[in-house]
């Protein structure tokens, strides 16, 4: 696959994003904002944190507290306190300066394959392989045929789609990522808009349903939608007693486990005979 077309469609077709314009540390925030969650969602968090922790050790220095607080309904908390204990390893380890290395990255709390990749790319221009979802379902659809990748990508894959890899790598992920995003979507894909909708093997096949059984995540009911309302209630109170939590839900044995799991997460601790978010 030419990177060309791509790469032009990508110059004329890019969104206006601000971590597009910003520091290494603005970079990192977005991308543990935006996993799992959409940009519409992320971009006004991600204006309120990077203004008020312009730095890693101004984070740090704040209690977790007020990271998860701060972090309102972008849902998946822990990632809160994973980019807190991030900015403090960073201030520590690493003069306050994000590491360019992806093994530097790799050390630092919540982040894995896929985030130290993506910091070295978009942070530092680096020619990391970059995979999110909208990346390996556009490859799918345009080389192999398929309207799906696998849930996770094999050694075969990453291999396969190094070798795709231009010279300039960040603006090639960067390129990649934006067409998955806007064109190549999961539901109803912008074919006709497509730089290479002409070489599409997906396209020239027929548009074949994929194997691959998707399944949704769901929300209501769950441990998880649970969890989210002690946690919300806690952001609107500064404590709250374990009844009070409780009759948030209707369930007391399924309350019983979320909290137990915001304990354990370091999420909320107890004081007393109450509950607060964890400093």
């Amino acid at each position: 696959m030419k990177p060309d077309p791509i790469l032009d469609w990508f110059e004329k077709n890019k969104r206006d994003l601000p971590w597009r314009n910003t520091s290494p540390w603005g970079v990192m925030i977005s991308e543990f904002m935006l996993q799992q969650t959409p940009v519409k969602r992320v971009l006004p968090k991600w204006h309120e944190w990077i203004d008020r922790w312009p730095t890693p050790a101004d984070l740090a220095a704040s209690k977790k507290s007020e990271a998860i607080h701060a972090w309102g309904r972008l849902g998946y908390p822990r990632r809160a306190i994973r980019l807190h204990e991030s900015a403090a390893a960073i201030a520590d380890k690493f003069e306050n300066q994000v590491p360019r290395s992806l093994e530097d990255l790799r050390t630092l709390p919540g982040v894995g394959e896929y985030t130290a990749a993506a910091i070295a790319s978009f942070a530092y221009g680096e020619s990391a392989l970059v995979m999110d979802i909208n990346i390996r379902r556009f490859f799918a659809r345009s080389i192999d045929g398929i309207e799906s990748p696998t849930p996770s990508p094999s050694q075969i894959e990453r291999r396969l789609r190094a070798e795709l890899i231009p010279q300039d790598g960040a603006l090639w992920a960067a390129a990649t990522m934006e067409l998955g995003a806007l064109v190549c979507t999961a539901r109803t894909p912008l074919c006709d808009q497509c730089p290479v909708k002409k070489i599409c093997a997906w396209r020239a096949a027929g548009y074949p349903k994929s194997e691959i059984v998707k399944k949704s995540q769901a929300w209501a009911g769950t441990d998880r939608q649970c969890r989210g309302l002690m946690v919300q209630h806690l952001r609107e109170n500064k404590s709250a007693t374990q009844s009070v939590l409780y009759k948030l839900w209707h369930d007391k044995d399924q309350s019983e486990r979320a909290l137990k799991s915001l304990i354990a997460d370091h999420l909320i601790e107890a004081t007393g005979n109450k509950y607060k978010l964890a400093d």
